[in-house]
């Protein structure tokens, strides 16, 4: 199993520099990460610096909050994806899924997906406000949407993944294809081997050089 592939370089900090970008991408390029996750706003940038590699870069849409207008994280993806962006990676609309608004859930993952027919689009549930029957809902719009993957966590929110959040999701997916990124407090090689055991076929991680080398690095949070 060549771990560094499960793996989506992730760097969401608000403060995050230029300068730090530039580092994850030549960090992602020294350990062949599967792709890079930045801000929209860095997407040129990330593409730049890995303009030489098969290595993707993954922009963040809606987040971390994942609240605003349909039309906003539209037009946030058609900017991500002339910048660059291979693959993108929203946030659910998490209010009107506990409104029980279901129809806007789905046109707002639908309204996205269109724009990137033949992209990867992630689904962030951001599981740690739902309750379980939440997230068996929440993949099932997901999923009905278009959505390649359905992901547990922005890293944002008050916890991240947990096995249980991606057994959830695994009921709901049974053949259809669509796979699961699990991502938050995803920190070492051992709880990494532990969400791909389960199932999960990308992971969300600023610690990946930790994950592929078994050493520990301070400071990394998601």
């Amino acid at each position: 199993m060549k771990l560094n592939k499960y793996i989506d370089h992730t760097l969401l900090k608000a403060t995050a520099s230029t300068t730090d970008i530039k580092k994850l991408c030549q960090e992602a390029l020294e350990h062949k990460f599967f792709s890079v996750c930045v801000n929209s706003c860095y997407v040129s940038l990330a593409k730049e610096q890995l303009k030489d590699s098969d290595i993707k870069v993954c922009s963040v849409i809606g987040f971390p909050l994942g609240a605003m207008s349909t039309k906003a994280k539209v037009e946030e993806t058609e900017q991500a994806l002339k910048d660059g962006a291979n693959e993108i990676d929203m946030v659910l609309n998490i209010g009107l899924l506990k409104s029980k608004d279901f129809d806007a859930v789905w046109r707002d993952i639908e309204a996205v997906k269109k724009t990137m027919p033949n992209k990867t689009l992630k689904v962030i549930l951001e599981t740690c406000y739902l309750e379980e029957l939440e997230i068996i809902k929440a993949s099932e719009l997901a999923i009905n949407s278009g959505a390649d993957f359905i992901k547990t966590s922005t890293g944002f929110g008050t916890g991240g993944a947990t096995l249980n959040d991606v057994k959830l999701m695994k009921s709901v997916i049974t053949n259809c294809g669509t796979k699961i990124k699990a991502s938050g407090g995803i920190r070492d090689t051992k709880t990494a081997l532990k969400y791909i055991n389960f199932g999960a076929e990308r992971i969300g991680t600023s610690n990946g050089i930790a994950i592929v080398t078994g050493i520990n690095l301070e400071g990394n949070s998601y």
